[in-house]
């Protein structure tokens, strides 16, 4: 019997058969993925095995644990301290930063020396060549482990602390000399957290790099010790008049005693108090084993005496330090690295700013919970006559005025209402300030009210926050950004919607070269500080009124024009009424932060424009200090004296800048009592100024008789024959 032939079993619709080698590359995936993970459990069950022993049991396994921990801790330390380490290892890239060459004799407007600036190379003395005295007292002060510590002393920390909690405050610093010598050589004297790091990583960095000889004499040759000395050597010529090679014990333990506060203890300036400090550095080199009390009683009982300086005028040294920045940028490709420069400076203007900055600081510091000022002044033509980086150079060189970033809060509004008139709007148009939205930020006034319907010169008055940013949304903030920018803004602003507020941070000298503007009549400021440089033998090498490029028109006549009226009404109906002057009618801006953690005022005058600021250099805030208060009584106080006995100008486009006398109601020094005010020196006015400084440029540029012609012709006029003269 025949068995029937199997039918092929017709495959289901919808259904197709993979091809044979999909199966074979499906079936090489299983295999090879199951290999895979099993061939790892196999290898960890043996990692497993192979640990098992090495397990401690028992209490050896308590130490055990704690080793473990202790690496796991240890790791993420290194880690740590290797990303806080970053920017101190980008400073020292290169190794240590080249110390400019240039040696700048400094002259103020009037042409009378007012300071000197970089290296004195004739000055440089080798520690070797040092008194032993002098170097024992500067160690017995500052780091008595120095030659034992690399670079951190954690003991003297521990000390440091224990002393100032037992003080209740700061009365005993934990920083070695290399880690001033870092501070000095790579960074400023700013206070925050980040710049204690990376004074701790930069002092470690020396200690590897260089010998302790090296790190010791940096630090002697570069250190402030007052009166505009930087320098041991410097100092002795100062403050004694001889080569630090010749001073003597009594003389070494007073220049020891600068270093932790050479304002308070400059003996040109408080010779008991200098007295006292040289003493207790004499104690502290008998503690520290340098020296017997035998060997210093001698010194005890005949104090040094200091070279009669009382005549001098204190050297403006935040101003000095900026003109010398000025100085290295325009000479950068000058062939010659010594020279003369004339500055912008008024000293009489400088000591009025400073009298003004100090006043307030004493007076109302601790009441509104401030430490710090700043003020920077610039005349009618740029110029800075006037720079008060901050409370105390001996104490802090960080210069508030040129290098501080702070938020400039409504003083910032300056440029939102500019861009604002410059695009067709006018002081008397009415706007809305009601709720505003832009994203998800809804800013708020002051007093989280709002006023309706309202003129934009009364919003700009009352500084209401909300018409500030419709403003800005309307012009857009980047359009904000850039005027502020071509006003001579130098810090870079972010042009986002926040800007209206002032929450981009500036210096306090941009913001007087913005506000510059306005008195100029809407050209640019053309900040500078330097107004000559020539050589000694009177070369001329740059004149700011030959190489400066001339000023340009950065916001025009209208937009100027409407910018001052509303100006001009801030001091007398808006915010500013402490700031008002009874010689001239003056505009300004106030302006404060959020937190009250910075308070500003910025004005001026047909002939002045100053910026000033009160604030902590912690961020801190403040005591409900505004922009109205400090600022404004402290610009007010020194404007009332630096226009006494000059032309009055007139703010451009204002009718009737220059009112009768008497016919303004000055603003009173808040709890000034009958305290008088700073006189200004006498002296010629601003035309008969710039005749002066025309002659002097007109004889510099003549052309010198040679001596030889001079001689020849002295010669023949001794022996030239006298006509005969009549008896009487």
């Amino acid at each position: 019997m025949v068995s029937p032939v199997p039918r092929p079993v017709p495959a289901k619709p919808g259904k197709r058969k993979l091809p044979f080698g999909l199966i074979e590359i499906d079936a090489w995936l299983d295999s090879s993925l199951w290999r895979f993970f099993h061939g790892i459990s196999r290898f960890w069950e043996s990692v497993t095995i192979f640990s098992r022993r090495f397990r401690v049991r028992g209490p050896n396994r308590i130490a055990v644990e704690l080793c473990c921990e202790a690496l796991t801790l240890g790791l993420v330390g290194f880690v740590l301290l290797l990303t806080l380490a970053q920017p101190a290892m980008k400073m020292t890239r290169h190794g240590l930063p080249q110390q400019a060459d240039f040696s700048v004799q400094f002259l103020d407007r009037h042409g009378n020396e007012i300071g000197r600036r970089g290296i004195l190379k004739a000055n440089a003395v080798p520690i070797d060549e040092m008194p032993d005295h002098f170097v024992k007292a500067v160690l017995a002060t500052e780091d008595r482990r120095f030659f034992e510590h690399w670079g951190i002393d954690f003991l003297g920390l521990a000390r440091a602390l224990g002393e100032n909690a037992r003080a209740g405050g700061v009365v005993q610093g934990g920083s070695t000399l290399t880690q001033q010598l870092a501070k000095n050589v790579f960074l400023s004297n700013e206070r925050s957290l980040e710049r204690k790091i990376n004074e701790a990583f930069l002092a470690l960095w020396l200690e590897a790099n260089l010998t302790k000889r090296e790190i010791l004499g940096m630090y002697l040759d570069r250190a402030y010790m007052g009166g505009g000395t930087n320098g041991a050597a410097a100092a002795a010529e100062f403050y004694f008049g001889k080569n630090i090679r010749d001073v003597n014990l009594s003389e070494a333990a007073m220049l020891a005693g600068l270093f932790k506060a050479p304002t308070q203890y400059a003996p040109h300036n408080n010779l008991p108090a200098a007295r006292a400090r040289a003493n207790v550095v004499l104690g502290a080199m008998v503690d520290a084993g340098f020296m017997t009390e035998g060997q210093v009683v001698a010194a005890r009982r005949h104090p040094a005496t200091a070279v009669d300086r009382a005549s001098a005028l204190p050297a403006p040294d935040y101003f000095l330090d900026y003109a010398f920045d000025e100085i290295q940028r325009i000479a950068s490709d000058f062939p010659q690295r010594t020279f003369v420069a004339r500055t912008t400076i008024d000293m009489g203007l400088q000591k009025l700013a400073d009298e003004s900055v100090d006043f307030h600081l004493r007076q109302f510091g601790k009441t509104y919970g401030v430490e710090e000022g700043a003020m920077a002044v610039l005349d009618d033509e740029g110029g800075l006559v006037a720079l008060v980086g901050g409370r105390d150079y001996g104490l802090s060189q960080f210069n508030r005025a040129t290098r501080a970033l702070r938020q400039p809060g409504s003083s910032f509004k300056a440029y939102v209402y500019a861009s604002a008139m410059e695009n067709g709007h006018k002081p008397t148009d009415f706007i809305v300030d009601g709720p505003v939205r832009v994203g998800n930020w809804m800013p708020q006034n002051y007093g989280n009210s709002f006023a309706g319907r309202i003129q934009i010169q009364d919003a700009m008055a009352r500084s209401l926050n909300t018409v500030a940013v419709k403003l800005s949304q309307e012009v857009g903030p980047g359009k904000v950004a850039a005027l502020a920018k071509s006003f001579g803004v130098e810090t870079p602003l972010r042009g986002d919607k926040t800007i209206a507020l002032g929450t981009n941070e500036v210096t306090v000298l941009d913001q007087a070269t913005g506000y510059s503007v306005f008195p100029a009549g809407g050209l640019s400021s053309q900040r500078h500080s330097i107004e000559q440089i020539s050589l000694a033998d009177g070369t001329i090498l740059w004149d700011a009124r030959r190489d400066l490029p001339p000023r340009h028109r950065v916001l025009s006549e209208q937009a100027t024009k409407s910018m001052n009226e509303m100006f001009v009404r801030i001091p007398e109906v808006g915010t500013a009424r402490r700031a008002r002057l009874s010689m001239t009618r003056a505009g300004g801006k106030t302006g404060t932060t959020q937190g009250y953690r910075d308070a500003w005022f910025v004005g001026f005058t047909g002939n002045f424009t100053a910026a000033v600021w009160y604030g902590n250099d912690s961020f801190k805030p403040t005591n409900k200090l505004t922009g109205g208060g400090l600022p404004a009584m402290t610009w007010q106080r020194f404007m009332e004296s630096a226009h006494q006995g000059i032309d009055l100008r007139p703010i451009p486009f204002i009718d009737n800048p220059i009112p009768a006398p008497g016919s303004i109601e000055v603003a009173k020094t808040e709890g000034a009592g009958d305290i008088p005010r700073i006189t200004r020196p006498s002296l010629v006015n601003n035309q008969t100024q710039k005749v002066l400084a025309d002659l002097e440029r007109l004889m510099q540029s003549a052309t010198p008789v040679p001596p030889g012609k001079l001689a020849s012709a002295a010669a023949r006029s001794t022996t030239r024959p006298q006509p005969a003269v009549a008896n009487p």
